[in-house]
């Protein structure tokens, strides 16, 4: 099988280059186990999206590729609706590990099509109420999602983790967006 090693971030023309969301579909793996498509998505949108964000298009076809990369198995059901199941694989848990080991990490980046807007000349008031509104869904959703982790298996510390972060930061931002529509208000500002 020609797979790239673990610790690779280039592409070649032999080798199956492990991108965020090839590491993304392995932790889902690793943590629900044999998994087809929709349950993968399902568990996808209540968890790595809320800080993870994959176009569907390119999460459902990165199991197929990892399959053909070594990192996973595939097996067809034979009957009903002949659903496709994934499992990993020694070189999947491998690179996984691998990757979750590894210190090194891409730069943050901070994609909020409202703070596009208003750098492209937009009304901040309107972005930011209507960010604020969104936020605090958000946020309820997120310390839903944690209310339901409270005793869960230790196998999902991890998920746990990243909820009470994503909690912190949708609270910054809300926060953050609360003290400029306060300031504004407070100078007469619409």
């Amino acid at each position: 099988m020609n797979v790239k090693p673990p610790d690779a971030n280039t592409a070649s023309d032999d080798a199956t280059r492990l991108t965020g969301t090839s590491f993304a579909v392995l932790t889902l793996i690793e943590l629900l186990g044999p998994s087809t498509p929709y349950d993968l998505k399902q568990a996808l949108e209540r968890s790595i999206a809320n800080f993870w964000m994959v176009p569907h298009t390119t999460f459902y076809a990165e199991p197929t590729r990892l399959v053909k990369g070594g990192f996973l198995s595939e097996q067809q059901e034979s009957g009903g609706r002949r659903r496709k199941v994934y499992s990993l694989t020694d070189a999947g848990r491998s690179a996984l590990e691998a990757w979750r080991s590894s210190p090194e990490l891409t730069p943050p980046q901070l994609r909020e099509e409202g703070v596009l807007k208003i750098f492209a000349g937009a009304d901040p008031i309107p972005v930011f109420r209507a960010r604020c509104d969104w936020h605090r869904a958000k946020l309820a959703e997120l310390e839903g999602y944690l209310e339901a982790l409270t005793g869960a298996d230790p196998a999902w510390e991890g998920a746990r983790a990243s909820l009470q972060v994503g909690v912190a930061y949708n609270r910054m931002l809300l926060e953050a967006m609360e003290r400029f529509l306060e300031s504004q208000a407070a100078t007469g500002s619409p």
